[in-house]
C-alpha cells in the first residue's frame, strides 16, 4: 500500500488506478470469440466500427451507450479516433455546450475560429474548440512564450479562480503575446478570457484518450463480433435484470437469437451457440434466473459436464446435490423453462419439484448406505422412481407470467405479440423507440401499450394521490406516473397482468425519459375499434381439439372468427364461424401459442 502523503511530499508521480468491469467484458468477449484477437493491436480506422457508432448502435459500448450520447453520435457521425476522444471529453456538464459547434465545424456548416493563426496547429484537431487541458498549456506556450512549468501553473490558476493570481497571470499572458507575436492588448485579453473560460472545465486529454481507446475496443468487438461481445456483456451484468433486458432489446434489434435457459445446454454464464444455419446465438445463463444463485448453478453445470447430459427429470434428481440446490431454486428454473427439453409441461414439473427433491435425497441416502443392485433399473438403484403429479399445462398467458416472474422480463414471447396488427393501426410506440421518436422533434405525446407489472400509490404533500405504474411491452419494461385525476379514472385497470393502452406525455430529463400518463383504456376495448376479428390457419393434418375448446369458452361479442384449412396441395378454403365472439386477451394468446395454428387479425 502507498502512503500518498509521503508520495506527494517526496514529489513522486501519483497514479490513479481505476477498476473497470469493461476490461473484463473485453477479455470475456475475446474468449467467446475464439481467443485469437490481439486487442492491443486493433486498427483504429475500422469502417464497420465507425458506421455502427454513426448509427448510434452503441448499447454496451463503454462511455458511449447513454441515450444523450447516442443522439450526439447520430448527429456527429464519428469517423476517426480523435472524434471519440473529443466526445469523451465534451460530454460533461459545461463542455456539452460546445458539441453543436464541434459538429457544425466538422460538417463544414460553420468555419473554425482558431483565435490567432499561431494556434491553428493546436486547435485544428478539435475544430477550433478548446477541449483539453493540454491545449490550454500549449496555447500559453505558443502564443505567450510560457515555459512548460509556467503553463501548468497557469492551468492550475485558471482552475482555482483566485482573483489576485488570475490578474497576475492575465498581465503575463498579454505581455507575452505582444512580445512574441505582436498581438495587441485587447486581442490578447480576449484570447486569455476565452482560454480561461474553457480551462475551468478542460479535460485531461491523456485521460480522455485512454477511455476513448477502451470505448473503441468495445465498439470494435461489437461491430465485428457482436454475439460474443453481447454474451460477455450480459455475463458481467448477470444479476442486473434491468440491464439484461436492455441487452435483450439490443439482441432483438440486431436479430440475434436469445435462447431460453436449458438445464442441458446452458452454462452458469451466458454462452455462444451456433445454430443450424451457421449464425451465432446466445444461450441464456442459468445463474441469470432470479433467485437461483451462481454457486448452485455452477454445481449443476459441473455435474452435467462430468456425468453427461441429464437424461430425464429423475436422472437429474438422482444426481442433484440437495445441499447445494433447494426447492425454490428448482421452482424458478422450472418457471424459466430450463427443464422444457426433459418435460415440456412446466406446470407438472413445478408440482413435482417436492417429489424430485425427496427422491434425490432418498437416492443419496441409498447410495451412502450401499443399497444398490447390479440388476436394478434406474442406473442400479433399488429405489423406484415415483410418478409426477398429473397436472394440466398452463395456458400461454400463465406460462408467460411465470416466466416473467423467474427472469424479470418476457423471454420466449410477449403477451402483446398477438396484437401486432391492431397495435400498428392504433399507432402504438414501443418504449425502445421513444428516444428516436423524440429526437425527430414534433409531438411529445404518444400512444403506448403494455402489460401492468406493478402499481405503487403515494400521497403528495398536498394530500393528492398519485401512482407509479410499471409496465412491460415487447421491447422492455417502463414506468409511467399517474396523477390524481387520471388515477381515479383508471385505478381498476391497473391490476397486475392487465393489458392496457396508454396516452402519455414524454419529457427527457438528462439520460432518462419521464412518462406522464394522460389516459388509460383496456387493450381489448381499443383493439375492438380497429379489427373485425381473427383468422386461424391450420397447418396440421391432425385434429386440433384445443381450438374448439378455446372457442367454446368464448362468450358473445363483436369479433368474427374464420378458419382456413387446406383442401389440396395448392388449394384452401376459408370457413366463417356463425355468430360473433368476445375475443379475449387470454383466448387470443392461447390460440397464438397453439402448435399447428397461425392466427392473424383481420
Amino acid at each position: 500500500q502507498f502512503n500518498m502523503k509521503y508520495v506527494e511530499q517526496a514529489g513522486l508521480v501519483k497514479f490513479d488506478f481505476l477498476g473497470l468491469k469493461t476490461l473484463t467484458v473485453i477479455q470475456k468477449a475475446i474468449e467467446l470469440a475464439g481467443g485469437c484477437i490481439d486487442i492491443s493491436a486493433l486498427p483504429l480506422d475500422d469502417e464497420k466500427t465507425y458506421a455502427m457508432l454513426s448509427r448510434a448502435e452503441s448499447t454496451g459500448v463503454f462511455q458511449l451507450e447513454g441515450s444523450g450520447m447516442r443522439d450526439v453520435m447520430r448527429r456527429l457521425k464519428p469517423n476517426r479516433f480523435e472524434d471519440i476522444i473529443a466526445l469523451v471529453a465534451l460530454y460533461r456538464p459545461g463542455p456539452m455546450d460546445n458539441i453543436p459547434k464541434y459538429i457544425a465545424v466538422k460538417k463544414g456548416d460553420e468555419p473554425a475560429d482558431y483565435l490567432h493563426p499561431s494556434l491553428e496547429g493546436i486547435l485544428k484537431e478539435t475544430f477550433g474548440i478548446m477541449i483539453y487541458q493540454e491545449q490550454v498549456m500549449q496555447i500559453a506556450q505558443v502564443l505567450s512564450g510560457y515555459s512548460l512549468g509556467g503553463a501548468d501553473l497557469l492551468r492550475r490558476a485558471m482552475g482555482k479562480k483566485i482573483a489576485k493570481e488570475m490578474e497576475d497571470q492575465r498581465q503575463m499572458f498579454i505581455e507575452g503575446a505582444n512580445t512574441k507575436h505582436n498581438v495587441d492588448a485587447a486581442k490578447a485579453g480576449m484570447i486569455f478570457d476565452q482560454v480561461n473560460k474553457f480551462a475551468g472545465y478542460g479535460f485531461n486529454k491523456s485521460h480522455a484518450a485512454a477511455y476513448a481507446l477502451v470505448a473503441y475496443q468495445t465498439a470494435w468487438l461489437k461491430a465485428n463480433h457482436a454475439v460474443a461481445f453481447l454474451a460477455a456483456s450480459m455475463t458481467l451484468d448477470l444479476a442486473n435484470t434491468d440491464k439484461l433486458n436492455v441487452f435483450r432489446q439490443e439482441l432483438v434489434r440486431a436479430r440475434i437469437k436469445l435462447l431460453s435457459p436449458d438445464i442441458n445446454k446452458s452454462a452458469d454464464t451466458f454462452t455462444v451457440e451456433r445454430l443450424a444455419g451457421g449464425e451465432g446465438a446466445i444461450r441464456y445463463a442459468l445463474a441469470a434466473v432470479k433467485g437461483v444463485g451462481a454457486a448452485a448453478m455452477k454445481v449443476l453445470v459441473t455435474e452435467r459436464q462430468s456425468g453427461g447430459p441429464y437424461r430425464d427429470l429423475f436422472d437429474f434428481a438422482r444426481r442433484l446435490d440437495t445441499k447445494s440446490v433447494n426447492k425454490r431454486q428448482l421452482e424458478n428454473l422450472t418457471k424459466a423453462g430450463a427443464f422444457d427439453e426433459l418435460e415440456p409441461n412446466r406446470a407438472r414439473v413445478l408440482a413435482g419439484v417436492e417429489t424430485m427433491m425427496r427422491y434425490g435425497q432418498a437416492v443419496t441416502a441409498e447410495r451412502q448406505s450401499g443399497q444398490t443392485s447390479l440388476f436394478g433399473g434406474n442406473g442400479g438403484f433399488v429405489l423406484k422412481e415415483p410418478d409426477l403429479p398429473a397436472v394440466a399445462a398452463w395456458d400461454a398467458l400463465e406460462k408467460l407470467k411465470h416466466e416473467f416472474d423467474a427472469i424479470g422480463f418476457y423471454l420466449s414471447a410477449h403477451p402483446l405479440d398477438a396484437y401486432s396488427l391492431p397495435l400498428g393501426r392504433l399507432k402504438v410506440v414501443r418504449m425502445a423507440d421513444l428516444p428516436a421518436q423524440l429526437s425527430r422533434g414534433g409531438s411529445t405525446r404518444y400512444i403506448m401499450a403494455g402489460i401492468i407489472v406493478s402499481r405503487q400509490e403515494r400521497t403528495a404533500k398536498s394530500g393528492n394521490r398519485f401512482a407509479f405504474a410499471q409496465l412491460s411491452d415487447a421491447s422492455g419494461v417502463f414506468e409511467v406516473t399517474l396523477f390524481q385525476e387520471v388515477l381515479a379514472q383508471c385505478r381498476n385497470l391497473l391490476e397486475a397482468g392487465r393489458a392496457v393502452i396508454l396516452t402519455v406525455d414524454v419529457q427527457r430529463q438528462g439520460e432518462e425519459l419521464r412518462l406522464t400518463c394522460q389516459e388509460v383504456t383496456s387493450l381489448e376495448e381499443a383493439v375492438a375499434t380497429v379489427v373485425e376479428g381473427i383468422q386461424l390457419t391450420l397447418n396440421s393434418s391432425r385434429p386440433l381439439p384445443g381450438i374448439k375448446a378455446t372457442i367454446d369458452q368464448l362468450g358473445c361479442g363483436k369479433g368474427r372468427i374464420s378458419i382456413v384449412v387446406e383442401t389440396g396441395p395448392f388449394s384452401e378454403v376459408e370457413l366463417a364461424l356463425p355468430g360473433t365472439f368476445a375475443i379475449t386477451h387470454k383466448a387470443r394468446s392461447s390460440l397464438k401459442a397453439m402448435v399447428g395454428v397461425e392466427m392473424c387479425d383481420v
